[in-house]
């Protein structure tokens, strides 16, 4: 079977993206999509996406890490899945979909850059040391000094598969202070089980981390990660995060076929 697919990237997290709305692909072959995001031996890519029909909304986001099994919200892959649906004709320049974590609204400006809301925000455990929240994905949040030089390959993991958070584990985050409005990071993904480039999900948890620690007032958030450059918005009404946005690039990056 010959597989079309197309490559995107957003600030350096890329992904595999997949129309399946005539619902053709295999969801249950794990060592297919494991192998279709192999950077050696497939196509390679932080994780796979399918682009499915949904009976209420636009389309619906499917999300495969690269070890193949599914997974909770990506926030890159799904700006990036707007940016491919904008591209196939599916929807113009302003989406709704649904994804895992549930309903999302999306726009794609002029300039290409796509801004995809988040889900809500209310709870946050805050300690000494770190901070955790789910922004559609778990996020563990924790200040470093020298985070050039951080082996967050090393101590993500540690953490990751440490006894704070079981089997299921957590995604890494590690950020330095730059100025009142702009944070740097690095992230460990599981699932891929490494650092990558990007992590919409993250840049979305630092930013209310920073702003819930005091780290910030603003409401606006600049966040420097390897790839380049994100930004977080959001309101608070009655200690909850609501109107939360993720702003950023979504490139496409080729298109090809693959025997499967």
């Amino acid at each position: 079977m010959e597989l079309e697919f197309y490559k995107y990237q957003g600030t350096g997290n890329d992904f595999v993206m997949i129309d399946n709305r005539s619902n053709t692909f295999p969801k249950e072959n794990t060592q297919l999509v494991a192998h279709l995001c192999d950077r050696r031996f497939g196509i390679g890519a932080d994780g796979l996406i399918l682009l499915d029909t949904d009976a209420t909304t636009d389309f619906r986001m499917v999300y495969y890490n690269s070890d193949g099994n599914l997974s909770s919200m990506c926030g890159n892959g799904g700006r990036c899945l707007v940016a491919f649906a904008k591209k196939i004709n599916v929807i113009q320049n302003e989406t709704t979909f649904i994804a895992t974590d549930g309903l999302h609204h999306a726009t794609v400006g002029a300039d290409g850059i796509v801004s995809l809301q988040m889900i809500d925000i209310a709870e946050i455990k805050n300690t000494q040391d770190y901070s955790f929240l789910n922004t559609g994905s778990p996020h563990h949040v924790q200040i470093v000094e020298d985070l050039q030089h951080f082996n967050v390959k090393e101590n993500g993991a540690a953490i990751r598969y440490g006894n704070l958070y079981g089997q299921a584990g957590s995604n890494i985050n590690f950020v330095k202070k730059i100025d009142e409005t702009t944070f740097s990071l690095r992230t460990y993904e599981r699932g891929v089980e490494d650092e990558t480039l990007a992590c919409g999900t993250g840049a979305t948890a630092v930013a209310i981390a920073m702003n819930a620690t005091g780290q910030t007032n603003s409401n606006e958030i600049n966040l420097n990660v390897e790839g380049g450059k994100l930004a977080v918005s959001f309101d608070i009404e009655d200690g909850k995060y609501t109107n939360v946005f993720l702003k950023g690039p979504a490139e496409f990056v080729f298109k090809g076929t693959i025997q499967i």
